[in-house]
């Protein structure tokens, strides 16, 4: 059983708790909330339970269990992975666009657990139990680039900590609708949960704090290609960030333009550097990856262009 310990804020009065709690983690939606909340997961500190309609008074400490699947067994596959780094401890992988990080509903195979299961047999940390060994960080499905793995629980709790610390450098390159003015600026808007569409996410008052700096490489006339530096870690929050200032993502079809000139699957977003502390050696590691075939060809046809 997994738990999750959130403190409500005065901003959150008279807030309905599914709602709160949805607009507050990154993996349970309303409904599932509700569900918690029915079950008899969800409790006040003091250990009493809370319904689903419960109104928020303020600075309350809700505490919820989310049960691990019971009968979910994740199966290593032997897929190809592009290693850029591997010792005992970690393992740097080049995720390609298209591959889901994790199992989850409607993916229970083809993702990079699946492969990491098979490359690395039972060398993965057991913090995210067993849907997620290892993962420290995702990527998006369509989002391309780096990501680090952790092969045992130390390792984990090390690299968590720099990311929620904000000492681990990530930083993407993307390619942007419009031409951005700036030459550089910062994106600080909270995100959240969709207020209606569930899916998708949102910049919402009262959301989790989400802080993105961007600096531009190269302007395309009707585009920009920009590199987006990473201080916090919300769920989808380039994307999110770079469509709430008029410039979304080239081929990102949930935040941007629904037709695109280029047959993209996906959005032109990769993690292009990722840099940490060695949690073994406390040495400092920096990791860099060229941009897929396919954003390279785009950037050279703008620039016969």
């Amino acid at each position: 059983m997994k738990k999750v310990v959130l403190t409500v804020q005065e901003e959150n009065k008279n807030e309905r708790l599914d709602k709160f709690i949805s607009d507050n983690t990154d993996d349970i939606s309303r409904s599932y909330a509700a569900r918690l909340a029915d079950e008899g997961l969800i409790r006040l500190s003091d250990g009493r339970r809370l319904e689903k309609k419960y109104k928020l008074k303020g600075f309350e400490i809700i505490e919820v269990d989310i049960p691990e699947p019971e009968s979910l067994e994740i199966v290593p596959e032997d897929i190809l992975l592009d290693i850029v780094y591997e010792d005992k401890d970690l393992i740097v992988i080049n995720k390609p666009q298209g591959m889901v990080v994790h199992p989850a509903a409607g993916n229970f195979s083809g993702t990079l657990v699946n492969a990491l299961l098979f490359h690395c047999k039972d060398e993965l940390s057991a913090i995210n139990g067993v849907v997620r060994p290892g993962i420290v960080h995702r990527l998006d499905k369509d989002t391309s680039g780096l990501l680090v793995a952790a092969k045992n629980n130390d390792a984990h709790l090390k690299l968590s900590a720099q990311l929620k610390e904000r000492k681990a450098v990530r930083r993407y390159i993307a390619l942007v609708n419009g031409n951005i003015k700036e030459d550089n600026g910062t994106i600080d808007k909270p995100i959240a949960r969709h207020p209606s569409d569930r899916k998708k996410m949102a910049i919402v008052s009262g959301g989790r704090e989400a802080v993105t700096h961007f600096t531009v490489l190269e302007r395309f006339g009707e585009y920009t290609l920009v590199e987006c530096v990473l201080e916090t870690g919300r769920t989808h929050q380039i994307r999110v960030h770079m469509a709430s200032i008029g410039h979304s993502i080239v081929g990102d079809k949930t935040y941007g333009i629904k037709k695109e000139k280029f047959n993209l699957q996906g959005q032109l977003l990769h993690a292009r550097t990722i840099g940490f502390v060695h949690p073994r050696t406390g040495e400092y590691m920096e990791f860099c990856s060229e941009v897929p075939e396919y954003f390279a060809n785009v950037l050279n046809k703008l620039k016969k262009d």
